[in-house]
């Protein structure tokens, strides 16, 4: 089913047990790291969603082999040195636009990269990579810093480069993959704050599987990266997802449940382990042992405030739990949610009041004003081509009093397309129309 709408219907329980799916985050990184090494890479449980369908595509035409089956992802890589291709389709994912941006600068001739959603992707801004890879000597041509972009492959140079952490860790990301194949030696400078520096740090734990030294600093804001490396061929392991499972796991916190999540490693290093403690703090029964986490809902929260900065991918899920706690809950640091597949406040927050719910915003926080009773529901809800929305929305759906029709529901397989599948399993009353 290409496009549809899912009709969440009032449900007061929840019981099962699921395998979280893999990581679109770590698949990606996977994905890329093994197609820069010269040599043949291993994937296990590599995810599929949308996203890293699309970074299987681009790496594709830039010249590595990729043979998969049921369990595991075989690539041989390019290398330093990429294929000609004249145009790259991302999709709608930006961080493999951002990560194959830098990678673009290493081929031959330009590459452009499609506009596909103009109303998603094609409206966030990349002037703060494009400036850095400018300052690399890379010719860029753009229409203010969104799609189309036309990067004029060649023979990018290392030396002192700065990059805004502003708006996204994606960009620092981006060029921390590249530097380390260029001649010369790179030292790379944050410029002002930088956002959700948890997901830097799977950047670097990824780039030293693989062989990569980086030297860098405590608060992640300098980094000397060494030229003339190579990327190692390797066996990888992808853990299970947090920022998905999140939304499973506060759907299990807002109604009487009894729900199992496997596959969500106590030690990961997703930023969005997080959530685990923030439903704890906002007195969700659970435990979290041997990987795997285990809520006995009672449908009761209490509100708190929150660092959202710390689990970006969480935060709207949280939210929507947070929609029934008693008192106030507030979620501050959060304002690179607005630079996403859309504006994650404003445009969010306008969907939750649609839904009955009381919330308000801030320029950098989103402040919840809970509904213990529930709300009231009834209505159609525009997902904005976000699967982050979708996937808190039916969690608020869950508690309504009529329920609600999210418009547009397919764009939940941008990051878990098995999503309404595990949801129905659990007992979630939906129905796909």
């Amino acid at each position: 089913m290409n496009g549809f709408k899912a009709v969440i219907k009032p449900t007061p329980a929840l019981r099962g047990d699921i395998q979280a799916l893999s990581s679109k985050n770590y698949t990606t990184r996977y994905l890329l790291i093994g197609a820069l090494a010269e040599g043949t890479s291993t994937i296990h449980y590599p995810a599929h969603s949308e996203d890293s369908d699309a970074m299987r595509r681009c790496i594709r035409d830039l010249g590595a082999t990729l043979t998969e089956d049921d369990t595991k992802l075989v690539i041989r890589g390019f290398g330093a040195s990429p294929a000609r291709v004249k145009e790259l389709d991302v999709g709608n994912a930006g961080a493999v636009l951002r990560f194959l941006m830098s990678v673009a600068a290493l081929c031959p001739d330009e590459v452009t990269f499609v506009n596909r959603y103009p109303e998603s992707l094609g409206k966030r801004p990349h002037h703060d990579l494009i400036d850095s890879l400018r300052q690399m000597g890379v010719e860029v041509a753009d229409r203010d810093g969104r799609l189309p972009i036309t990067i004029r492959g060649g023979k990018p140079r290392g030396g002192r480069i700065t990059v805004s952490g502003n708006v996204s860790s994606q960009f620092l990301s981006s060029l921390l993959f590249m530097t380390p194949l260029l001649e010369e030696d790179s030292e790379i400078t944050v410029l002002h704050d930088l956002k959700s520096k948890v997901i830097v740090g799977q950047t670097l734990e990824v780039l030293e599987q693989a062989g990569i030294r980086v030297e860098a600093a405590e608060n992640y804001m300098h980094f000397r990266v060494p030229g003339r490396q190579r990327y190692q061929a390797k066996d990888y392991i992808v853990q299970g997802d947090y920022p998905g499972s999140a939304a499973i796991l506060a759907a299990a916190a807002v109604t009487s449940s009894d729900v199992t999540v496997r596959r969500l490693a106590e030690k990961s290093r997703q930023g969005e382990r997080a959530v685990v403690d923030v439903l704890k703090a906002m007195g969700v029964p659970l435990t979290h042992t041997n990987d795997t986490v285990h809520v006995t809902g009672n449908g009761k929260l209490r509100g708190g405030e929150f660092d959202g900065d710390h689990f970006t991918d969480g935060v709207l899920a949280m939210v929507a739990a947070s929609v029934f706690a008693e008192g106030t809950t507030r979620f501050y640091n959060v304002e690179n949610l607005r630079y996403k597949e859309c504006d994650r406040i404003t445009d969010f927050v306008h969907e939750l009041n649609k839904a009955g719910a009381n919330v308000e915003e801030r320029q950098s926080e989103i402040i919840v004003h809970g509904k213990p009773e529930g709300v009231k529901g009834g209505v159609e809800i525009n997902a904005h081509y976000d699967h982050r929305v979708i996937m808190a929305l039916s969690v608020v759906g869950l508690r309504s009093e009529q329920g609600l029709i999210i418009n547009d529901a397919h764009h939940v397989a941008k990051s878990y397309p098995g999503f309404f599948r595990h949801m129905l399993d659990l007992g979630a009353q939906i129905e796909l129309i």
